[in-house]
Formats: structure tokens, sequence, C-alpha cells
């Protein structure tokens, strides 16, 4: 488990493990990550229907717990892009990205003068309600700020040497079973053209030394794809874990007291 920040776990190889939340935006929620070791949470807005006041209530308790927090927003607007930041998201994750243009509207969404055109907001969320000077301020957000570019279009794909190279891309992150159904392969991922994508994509990190990141649904995958190159794992989301937990526990208290007759 490492305490460093998602810009400095992006500018290395080494494996970083998180978990996906999707469902459980609890006050305890950030302790209960950090004490089972995670480095980092990955936290959805594209599919949960979670809203940006429960963001900025979750990441408060992400930030006690000093466990860095990657936000997936629900598209590509500017509104859902800055509001995240301004939130205090450490890092943002953008579903769908096909080319640089869209990179290039990400990051001026994201980021403040010079590198982007990102709307001022100081003494909030982001930067903790401190006070400061402007330049201070924007070169710390700006600093701290990192980008997940979300993999899963044939498209992203074919563009994925051009979206690495871009300064300000941190890490390319394989959403495996939409890029499945964009290359029209649904859910075969061990079929030749999506392991061509992959290659690819990794590739692309490589030659650009960015990070690589995927969601995994057992540890058993997270291994492999370590072995294969990936650095950033997420292992499963909060709703599967607890349901398969709770399932074995269940079958099993059942099967030990099928016999039994009160």
């Amino acid at each position: 488990m490492t305490d460093q920040g998602l810009k400095a776990m992006a500018q290395g190889r080494a494996p970083k493990f998180g978990h996906f939340v999707v469902e459980f935006a609890t006050p305890g929620i950030g302790h209960i990550l950090k004490s089972a070791g995670c480095d980092f949470v990955l936290f959805d807005l594209e599919h949960s229907g979670f809203h940006f006041e429960t963001v900025k209530s979750v990441i408060r308790y992400f930030e006690a717990a000093t466990l860095p927090a990657i936000v997936r927003v629900p598209s590509k607007e500017y509104h859902h892009i800055a509001r995240a930041m301004d939130m205090g998201a450490e890092g943002l994750m953008l579903p769908m990205v096909n080319n640089a243009a869209e990179v290039r509207h990400i990051l001026n969404s994201m980021k403040y003068y010079p590198q982007g055109g990102r709307g001022v907001a100081l003494g909030v969320a982001h930067d903790r309600y401190t006070p400061g000077g402007v330049a201070d301020k924007f070169l710390a957000a700006n600093k701290r700020s990192t980008f997940f570019c979300q993999i899963e279009t044939a498209e992203g794909v074919e563009n994925a040497d051009e979206l690495a190279a871009i300064d300000g891309v941190d890490c390319l992150w394989v959403g495996h079973f939409d890029l499945s159904v964009s290359l029209g392969i649904p859910g075969e991922f061990e079929h030749k053209t999506f392991k061509e994508a992959i290659a690819r994509t990794h590739a692309a990190c490589k030659k650009h030394g960015k990070s690589l990141g995927r969601l995994v649904p057992n540890v058993e995958t997270g291994i492999q794809l370590v072995k294969e190159g990936f650095d950033f794992i997420c292992y499963s989301g909060d709703v599967w874990v607890l349901q398969s937990a709770l399932a074995e526990a269940i079958n099993r208290l059942r099967e030990g007291t099928k016999n039994h007759r009160s």
C-alpha cells in the first residue's frame, strides 16, 4: 500500500491496487478501503446514479483516510468535468474517449490557466477551503489533477498512440466490456481482435511512458494483467464484493446446518 498521490503513482510502473465504488458512499467507506490496503478508489458517476452533492461528501471521507480518488464522470460535458474537479477529485476519468480533439477539450475543462480554461473557484472544496495566492493555487491544482483516459471504443484504440502522446494524459484505462462491444465481439476477451486492441493500447502507453489501467473481476485476472503490463488494477466493486462474500457465507451456513433439527 502506498500513500502517494495519483500523479506520483502514474509516473511509476509499480502495481497500484484499488476498488470500484458504485453503491456505498458511506462515511466509513474511505477508512474501510484504506484499512483493506487499497492504494486508490474509483468512484463512479456513469452508472451509479450518484450526484455531485454526494461526490462532495464522499471525497471528504476519502481525504480523511488519505485515499486518492478517481472520479468517473458521466460525460465529456464541461460542467461534469469542472464540477468534479471543484468537488475535489484528484483523478478524473472520462468514458469513451475517441480522439485527440476530445482529450484537448477534457484537459482544457479540468485544468486552470495556463494549461486550460477551467472556470476559477478558489477557497472551496478542491483546495480544502484554504487561502492563498492565485498563481500558487493554479499551479498546485494543475500539478495534482490526474487524467485517466478511458479506451473503450474501436476509434480510441486506433488513436491510442496519439492520445498517450498528449501531455496531461496520465493513464490509458481500458473499458473492457464496452471495448469488446465496440469491436463487435461482446464479452469475448480472448478473441484475437480484442487482444490485438489491448496490445496496441499497451504499446502506446509503453512508448510514451504512461500508465495502463483496468477494472478486474477477480484476483487471477489482476495478477495476469500486471504480468502483461497493466499497473493500475481496480479490483471488482463494492456491490459484487459484498454480494459474493455474503453469498459464500450464507451458502456455507446452509450446507453446514442442512441436517440440523430444532
